[in-house]
Order: structure tokens, then sequence, then C-alpha cells
């Protein structure tokens, strides 16, 4: 029998504030960011509050930065009309999927702009920043100065090519744009000039010290590996001033004078966010939001991905430090990164399940997907979502255990007592260990959450379905109901316990599947209504008499044509990106019809071919041209066999000067081109009715 042991990790605060890591608004929510942020802090908030908590589960849009001016211009619209069009779409995709906000504002919000102008101000007046009017990069042909994304060049630190000016998406780390090497514009391609311009810095080498004791040695234990492992790199490197505005026209406008022109740096404004966005929670609940912000007594948690570690674990610390009366974080549990079909998630080349498509393709099938990326979920590494995997979690383990446990149980109990809980008689020994063992799984699954393996914690609540599927399987009542009813009573009455345990245990997992199996079974608020502590505490949790519902499926499989049709998504998004990706060569310099002329172009017969030892691209032929039988060495072999080439027309230049092929003189060449799909063709093959030697002109 499954035993728990206490862990002092589970003596818990009654306040947190959970933040999710604010989405830009250029785009949706797609699978990487739920898997990465929003699923496990849901997960998280959901059973805090099933065990008691004041929670403030806290998110909103980040609708400043450059991303968001890139997608205007691109787009030929405003900042304002990007940020409004993406803002409505993400959050009504996170309502329509269950994630739990108390709050989603944006930072668009004036209270956002009061929120953040005042913390900055804060901090200026008490000379925590530094001003300096230093070179940054600049583009003369757009008049701009190059800020964040603006700039792509070679990262230093692990050579990427496609580094942005701000954090390189590679390798994670975060520089200054004047950091890379052999920048380019991203408006205009061209190599940047320097210009002088003046800043605000927030010198990150005052609060070393600070960082170290507080981040190396105070949570050495208890950080994730990853999070302390990629702090403890950046700290070790020596942390040096970090820009805190930048010379764009989106933004918070910085509150100082001879600040003209220059907003707040997205990643100075972002984090600021969350403090807005429970300020405007509480103004509408009517409470006090400092209490989620400066109470010791209140945890702080953020939520992010591996990419924003820095700037919540190094920055916004920082910040929250020399403003000097926030708390600070208490945990930082970042994921990796999730994979789409073993290549990584890209927006830019639609190579992503979009939520908003998802909910459209999968209705009421929201808990699939949330069970689907928990299961998977890149804890502790990069992981990958494969729709064969999605289809096999829910037909092997939502339907076939935790679905079939729910439906035999409540089926039977429809059948057998018209829905009516029945009275149990004498329990046997297997009837106390199951009940027994049901008690211990709220401490089992709260030791996985509190520890942030959700994962684990996901695993544990189905081994209740499968303790309650075996309990079935091994007590047969469907057959005993022939010998023994007094016994299939109790049976029916342990399977019910176990099933109103499921209801409750589940809802941080799966919100619509507890939703749904609670008016199954009539526990629905106000009636029989149970927490977390009382699955664990109660003799009996679904009392016999009680009257349940009818059966109906909390899961229903999906077939293999429903995930080809998300396969051909990909396939086409694919295709669709190798043909972007083909790049039409320049037109070479302008020639003469004179030189034209000297071309002598002919159709010709491919008599022989065979494939040049050692060499993986190379056919010999033998070619009639009409004015003589000649060896061409043409490059075709990963295209064409030497079987299927025999006897073709081919158009060929004879007056080519002779070349030297490992060791074969190539008396021509053959002329080919590239179809849409990228594939060799011959060019004008079909030349059946044409005799060899005609020249074409």
């Amino acid at each position: 029998m499954r035993t728990f042991v206490p862990s002092k990790q589970r003596i818990m605060s009654k306040r947190y504030t959970i933040t999710a890591a604010l989405p830009y608004t250029n785009g949706p929510i797609h699978i990487g960011h739920l898997a990465g942020v929003y699923v496990p802090a849901d997960i998280y908030s959901r059973y805090l509050r099933l065990t008691g908590n004041d929670v403030a589960f806290i998110c909103g849009s980040d609708e400043h930065g450059v991303p968001i001016t890139i997608k205007a211009k691109n787009e030929g619209v405003s900042p304002q009309d990007i940020v409004d069009k993406y803002h409505a779409i993400i959050k009504k995709s996170f309502e329509e999927f269950g994630i739990s906000f108390d709050n989603y504002s944006r930072t668009s919000a004036k209270i956002h702009h009061e929120t953040a102008s005042e913390f900055f101000k804060t901090l200026y007046d008490k000379g925590e920043f530094i001003e300096e009017t230093n070179e940054q990069l600049y583009d003369e042909q757009a008049d701009q100065f190059l800020a964040d994304r603006f700039v792509i060049g070679t990262c230093p630190k692990c050579g990427n090519e496609e580094s942005y000016g701000d954090q390189c998406e590679k390798c994670g780390t975060s520089h200054n744009a004047t950091d890379l090497i052999n920048p380019k514009s991203a408006i205009t391609g061209n190599a940047p000039t320097l210009k002088k311009t003046k800043h605000w810095f927030l010198p990150l080498d005052k609060h070393e010290a600070f960082l170290r004791e507080w981040i190396l040695e105070g949570h050495k234990n208890d950080w994730k590996p990853n999070v302390y492992g990629q702090v403890k790199s950046w700290i070790d490197d020596g942390l040096r001033p970090r820009a805190v505005t930048r010379d764009l026209d989106w933004g918070i406008p910085v509150p100082v004078e001879g600040a003209e022109g220059k907003v707040l740096y997205v990643w100075f404004d972002a984090p600021i966010g969350y403090i807005s966005s429970t300020k405007e929670w509480a103004k509408q609940v009517g409470k006090d939001w400092e209490l989620y912000w400066k109470d010791k007594e209140t945890k702080l948690i953020h939520f992010i991905g591996k990419d924003n570690i820095v700037f919540h674990c190094i920055i916004f610390p920082a910040m929250l430090k020399a403003e000097g009366s926030y708390i600070l974080p208490e945990n930082v549990p970042a994921n990796e990164f999730l994979n789409l079909e073993g290549n990584k998630l890209s927006t830019s080349k639609n190579w992503a399940v979009w939520l908003p498509d998802y909910l459209i393709d999968f209705p009421n099938q929201q808990d699939v997907l949330r069970y689907a990326l928990t299961s998977n979920a890149p804890e502790a590494k990069d992981n990958d979502f494969t729709w064969k995997d999605f289809q096999a979690r829910n037909n092997n383990e939502l339907v076939a255990i935790f679905g079939n446990f729910i439906n035999r149980v409540v089926v039977l109990t429809n059948k057998y007592y018209n829905g009516i809980v029945p009275t149990p008689e004498d329990f046997s020994k297997v009837d106390l260990e199951t009940l027994s063992e049901v008690k211990a799984f709220p401490n089992i699954i709260s030791s996985s959450i509190e520890r942030y393996r959700f994962r684990e914690a996901q695993q544990e609540l189905m081994n209740l379905a499968r303790l309650g599927n075996k309990y079935l399987a091994d007590e047969e009542p469907w057959k005993v109901i022939k010998v023994d009813e007094g016994r299939v009573q109790t049976i029916m009455f342990v399977a019910l316990q176990i099933s109103s345990a499921l209801a409750t245990l589940c809802e941080p997992f799966l919100p619509f599947t507890s939703a749904k199996l609670r008016k199954m079974l009539n526990i629905s608020s106000g009636n029989l209504e149970m927490s977390w502590s009382d699955i664990a505490s109660k003799e009996i949790l679904i009392p016999a008499k009680h009257q349940i519902g009818d059966a109906e499926l909390l899961f229903s499989k999906i077939e293999d044509d429903a995930i080809q049709i998300q396969l051909d998504k990909l396939i086409a998004s694919k295709k669709a990106n190798e043909a972007a990706s083909k790049t039409v060569e320049p037109q070479k310099d302008t020639i003469t019809f004179d030189d034209f002329t000297k071309l002598d172009i002919r159709v010709g017969t491919i008599l022989e071919a065979e494939k040049m030892p050692k060499a993986k691209k190379l056919l010999v032929l033998k070619v009639d041209t009409g004015i003589d039988v000649r060896t061409i060495v043409s490059g075709i072999a990963e295209s064409f066999t030497a079987e299927e080439v025999i006897g073709k027309k081919v158009t060929v230049l004879v007056n080519l000067a002779p070349r030297d092929l490992r060791g074969v003189e190539s008396q021509g060449m053959i002329l080919m081109t590239e179809n849409a799909e990228g594939k060799l063709v011959f060019v004008n093959p079909d030349h059946s009715n044409v005799s060899n030697g005609l020249q074409i002109s």
C-alpha cells in the first residue's frame, strides 16, 4: 500500500502572487507558450485555491517593444492596431482554454503607464540610475537607432548569425546591440553606423553582491537546476550596467526632462506589468494590492520560459531591491522549450500549433491538450510534441483509463440502483486498503505540485484512476451481482468514493473534466462540495442514498483522420517555407545580341549513361547531338538514375569549352532547371518529334 512521508516543503504561506510571463501581442498563443508557462502556472494556481490559499494569479499582454513595431511596419498599420488585434485574440483564447487568471491586463492600459512611470521616477529620484551618453547602432537610411530586434548579427557567445540586439534565441544569452559581431539593420539590411545618444542604465554590478547572496546562497537547493545554473553563469561572468531606456517612438515615455523621443526598455516596463495588473484587479475586487507585493508573508512565484530567466532572476529583482519596498520572488520555476514534430517551434515559419486553431479543430477538448502538454512538459530539458503522441495520450490514457473507469461506475450505479449511491455492507480487506490508498493521494499529488513537478503530479492523478480500474477489474461487480448483491453494493460504494476523489483532484490538471464529473456525480457547488483536504480526512466522500446523474463520456476517441489533418497542415507549412527560402539569383551582367549568337544550343538524345565512380552527383553520358556522339558529364545523379535518362531528348550547349571532370573530358552541357517543388528537370524536355542536331534559337 502506498505511503506518504510529509515534507517541510508542504508548510505553505496563505497568500500567493502567481505571475505568468506577459505574452507579446504580435501573434496568437501556441503550444510552446502553453507548455512552458501557462498550463503549469494554471495547475499551480488552481491547486493553491483548492487547498485554501489566497491567490492572485496575474498576467496581461506585453504591448511594447520592438517586435510590435516590426509587425506593424510589415503589415502597414499602427502599433496600436497590432496590440488591439492580438490582445483580444490572446485574451479570448486563454478564457476558452480555461487559464484561470484572476486578472489579465495589458501594458497599454493607463494604470500600467502610471505605475511604470512612477517606478522609474522613484529609482531616478533615489539616484539608482547611471545617465550616460554613448554610441549606439544607427541606420542612416532609416534615420533610426537600432534597438533590440531592429538589429541582427552574430552572437558573441555562441556564434549564432541571427542573434537579436538584446538576446540570442539560440543560446539564451542577453546582451547589448553593440555586442553583436557584423550587425545589420533588420529594417534596411544595411550595416549600421555608430551615433551618440543619451540613456539611463541600471547598474547591475552595484547589486551583484546582493544577488550572489540571495540566489547563489539562498536558493541553491530549491530553485530548478536550469534556472540556478543560468543565473550563476551570468553572475560569475560579472554583471554590467544595463540600459533601461530606448530610442523609439512606441512605448512608455521616459518621465524625466531631457528624455524626449525615448521610451522605457520593454524589459524594464513589462515585469512592472505584473504590479499594475495586480493593482487593477485589487481595485475591481476591493482588496489592498500592496499585500500581494509588499507583505513579507506573501510568496511571489514567476512562471516563465527559459529565455526569460535573466530578466526575472537578475534584472527585475535588482529593480525591486533598488526601489526598496517590494518582496522578491520565492521561486522562478522556468521550463525549457517545447519542439514540434522534431523541429523548433517557429512563429515566422508557421511551424506551430496555434491555440485559436486548436480550439476550433478540437471543440470541447481543452483538457486533452492540457493533459498531453503536461505529460510531456519540458520541465528539465527540451521536449517534443507530436500529434501521434497527443492521440495516444487521449485514446490510451484519458479514454481507456480515466474515462473508462468513470463510465463503468456511473453506468453500473444507474443500472443497479437507479443512480442512488448504495449502502455498503461489511468492507473486505481489499476495500479498506483501497479506501486508505485513496486518502493518501491528496498528499502525494501535493508533494509533487509544491516542488513544481507537474508531470509527476499528473501521473499520480492517473495512478488513482488506475487504482479504480484495477479495483473494478479485480472485484468484477458485473459477475458478482448474480450471486451476491450485498457485496456489489459495497464494491460500487467504494468505486464511487474513488470517483469523487478524482472529481476534485483532477481539477488543477483537467478543469473542464472536473466540472463535468462533478455534475455527473451531483457534487457541484452547494451539494456535497469537497475540498482537497476533505479527501484525505473524511471517511465518506459521497454518502449512501445520494442521487447521481446519468452517464456521459468524459473523453472521446480521436481518430486517425483528425490527426492527419493536423499533420497535413504542418506539411503544407514546411513546403511553403522551403519555397519561400529559395532565393532567386539576381540578373547577371547585360550581354549583347552578338554574345547570345555565340551559343550553339541543339537538341540531342542520351544514348548511354553510367554513374561516375566515387562521385555522388555525377553521371557520365553519351549524347547524340546530331553532329556527333560526345561524352558529357552532368551533375544530375541525385535526381535521376542512369537507367531512366537513357533515350531522353535533351537540350545541349555543344560549343562549351571541354572540361576535365575527375579524369573524364566533358564536351558540353545539358541544360537543366528546377520546378516549383525544387526538383531538377530538363529544359524543354519534350522534344519527341524533333530531330537531333536541330539548333535552338
